[in-house]
């Protein structure tokens, strides 16, 4: 075969399998729900979460905080009831929130006391999100924003930053 030849079976060869549809398959089945997080606190920190069920039954959730910065690792809890419960029990610890970039990835199927959760249960659950300045002492009581979610967002928040209640001690 010519080189000529050789060059316009490559071609089309490329071509071919260029124009074949490439599949991309998702891990998300399209059931998605976001929430608001706002400020609890003096501090101007706000932003939301957003929860995605995957196709393997786990819940991704994603942070996203403006106001943020440092090196700093801001804890964040899944508490259940909503955000003026005071010494609401806490359902889950969360990746950290990263002060650089505001932002936090988790995926779940399983709270703390092992029981275990999927996305039509977590939007159903009177919970809320509380992201904390630290996770001891004094840092530890200062929580930077909140939000309610699932059932919990029917729930007014009437008294904004005033209304976010402190987290249970152990």
């Amino acid at each position: 075969m010519g080189m000529k030849k050789l060059g316009i079976l490559t071609i089309a060869v490329i071509l071919v399998a260029g124009c074949q549809k490439s599949e991309v398959i998702s891990d998300y089945t399209g059931n998605e729900a976001t929430y608001a997080l706002q400020p609890a606190s003096q501090f101007a920190v706000s932003g939301t979460i957003i929860f995605k069920e995957r196709k393997d039954g786990k819940i991704y959730a994603a942070i996203h905080l403006s106001g943020t910065d440092g090196d700093a690792k801001l804890p964040v809890h899944l508490h259940l009831g909503d955000i003026a419960k005071p010494g609401a029990d806490i359902a889950l610890l969360m990746t950290p929130v990263f002060g650089q970039n505001g932002e936090s990835e988790t995926v779940f199927n399983q709270l703390s006391d092992e029981s275990f959760i999927d996305y039509k249960r977590l939007v159903q659950l009177p919970a809320c999100i509380k992201i904390h300045l630290g996770d001891t002492g004094a840092a530890r009581d200062v929580i930077l924003a909140a939000g309610n979610i699932g059932s919990s967002v029917t729930q007014p928040v009437s008294n904004g930053r005033t209304g976010v209640a402190l987290c249970k001690s152990e």
